[in-house]
């Protein structure tokens, strides 16, 4: 009887998708203009209970709070990279809806979807047992976390500096920028984790970006409402919407949300130990995404519906 629900997600993911590709050839709302979210939605779902099933608990769903958090933290964190492509202007979109009151909340559930998927999708390759058994030898190495910093520091700076060329460093930059923070405050950390031979989780998180971005890229091609690229260089052999070598960019990216993931946990334990604290956390977040919100309406939306 408990697996009851864990099939009914599992069941109802593909007849949405279904749906909503039918409904996008016949302009059928709501489907036509929301069909990100009628893609990414169901998928989470349905990793939810991949998870029952060979698990026997839901990561998230059993936890409504925390589910609630890594949502809101989903949607800080891809507004960093909309941030850096202000400058960048390697991406803008095209055909969203043109009332902003419509149009911010559709941010919201959009960009809430980056981590679960990447994050749910590891879970669910380790769950199933993908790369396991890859682990060996432990490897000292005692001095990493000043080297990882500087490197991280020099991935945020020379994309700005340098964008037509340099653009690609973003996707590694928090890499090194923030796991030798995790090591330090006593957080989780990939590299610790690899050191000790454990690279499961890392090998299952690159192979989730890889999903995760062949999927994000195959619902694109069909939307109304889309991001088109435009990078200054590497621009061919277009798989969808994305220039080929592109895609390599989405097995650090997943690697990136999992640390940064680990960043904000981190941060909640050990900093925003106090109501009071957590509420300015939750309050700056919020100011931010205003400001996002307004600066993509300026800058990086093209055209609207």
């Amino acid at each position: 009887m408990r697996k009851y629900p864990a099939f009914l997600l599992l069941a109802a993911a593909p007849l949405i998708w279904a749906v909503a590709l039918g409904s996008v050839v016949y302009g059928l709302e709501p489907f036509y203009s929301w069909l990100y979210f009628f893609a990414w939605w169901p998928y989470i779902l349905m990793l939810e209970g991949l998870l029952f099933l060979w698990q026997g608990k839901y990561w998230l769903l059993s936890r409504p709070r925390e589910f609630l958090r890594l949502l809101g933290w989903s949607v800080t964190v891809w507004l960093v990279f909309e941030a850096f492509n202000l400058v960048l202007g390697n991406w803008r979109y095209a055909g969203l809806l043109p009332e902003w009151w419509r149009r911010w909340p559709g941010y919201v559930l959009a960009f809430a979807t980056v981590l679960p998927a990447v994050l749910l999708t590891a879970r669910v390759l380790a769950a199933w047992g993908a790369w396991k058994g890859t682990g060996g030898r432990g490897r000292t190495w005692t001095s990493w976390q000043p080297l990882f910093l500087l490197l991280g520091i020099a991935c945020l700076i020379l994309p700005l500096t340098f964008p037509r060329y340099a653009f690609p460093l973003v996707w590694l930059a928090f890499i090194f920028l923030l796991d030798p923070l995790c090591d330090l405050l006593g957080g989780k950390s990939l590299t610790r984790r690899w050191l000790a031979g454990e690279p499961q989780e890392i090998f299952c998180n690159l192979t989730a970006g890889l999903i995760c971005g062949i999927w994000w890229e195959m619902w694109n091609y069909q939307a109304v409402a889309k991001w088109v690229y435009v990078l200054p260089v590497l621009n061919f052999g277009k798989i969808f919407e994305m220039p080929v070598l592109g895609y390599l960019g989405f097995l650090p990216f997943a690697l990136e949300c999992a640390v940064m993931y680990n960043f904000f946990k981190v941060l909640e334990e050990k900093v925003l130990t106090t109501p009071r604290r957590r509420r300015w956390f939750w309050l700056a977040q919020l100011a931010f995404w205003l400001v996002m919100f307004a600066a993509l309406d300026a800058w990086t939306v093209i055209s609207f519906m």
